[in-house]
């Protein structure tokens, strides 16, 4: 039995300690990717409640309630922090970069702790797509809360539209990995090329944007 709750505290403590050693952006992303671990340890709670509610097993599970019971705790602490600080909008999408970062890093330690070490090229091609897929949903959810936030006559209807997107693109990013074959190399491969891409074009602009200025 693996006991996500010791793989939590192994990992957070050495962040909650350079907490008392940083200070600006460094403290509030660390801060971040805690929350973003802590998330993950209680959606895993959250998930097994709902599985065990509508008695569904873990292959119907993955697809059906686990990716929205995951993008709905990562952006619970992202309202929250919108709510009671107000940030610019640079500091909410870094806030939810970290969540999902931290996310991440929790799902691939305590799937490495499941499954063992042995295979190399699974757990980078997992780690990679996993991370690739958290991260490129909280960049969508991070921008497009800043954005409806700004428009108060779309902020609820903005949100939960931004909301339903990152769990849609969860759900078919499951569903793809369960197929096997083809389609699980499809699904793993396609968060990863999403997110070369939206790395390649953030460059470009911010060049574009250098030369204008």
């Amino acid at each position: 039995m693996t006991y996500i709750e010791n793989i939590f505290i192994c990992l957070a403590i050495p962040m909650i300690l350079s907490l008392l050693f940083t200070r600006g952006r460094q403290r509030m992303f660390t801060l971040f990717v805690i929350v973003g671990m802590a998330v993950c340890l209680f959606s895993a709670y959250v998930s097994s409640f709902f599985m065990g509610y509508y008695g569904v097993d873990q292959a119907r599970a993955v697809i059906e309630i686990t990716p929205a019971c995951e993008e709905v705790m990562k952006i619970l602490p992202l309202l929250f922090y919108l709510a009671v600080f107000e940030p610019e909008q640079r500091s909410i999408v870094s806030a939810a970069i970290g969540i999902s970062v931290g996310f991440a890093t929790f799902e691939n330690a305590c799937y490495l702790t499941e499954n063992g070490a042995e295979n190399f090229s699974v757990l980078l091609i997992r780690g990679i797509s996993a991370g690739a897929l958290h991260i490129l949903c909280g960049i969508a959810i991070g921008y497009g809360i800043a954005y409806v936030f700004r428009k108060k006559w779309i902020t609820i209807t903005g949100t939960v539209g931004a909301l339903g997107a990152c769990v849609v693109f969860h759900g078919v990013y499951n569903l793809l990995i369960s197929g096997g074959g083809t389609w699980e190399f499809i699904g793993y491969l396609f968060p990863s090329v999403l997110i070369l891409i939206l790395h390649i074009l953030n460059q470009v602009f911010s060049r574009l944007k250098i030369d204008i200025e």
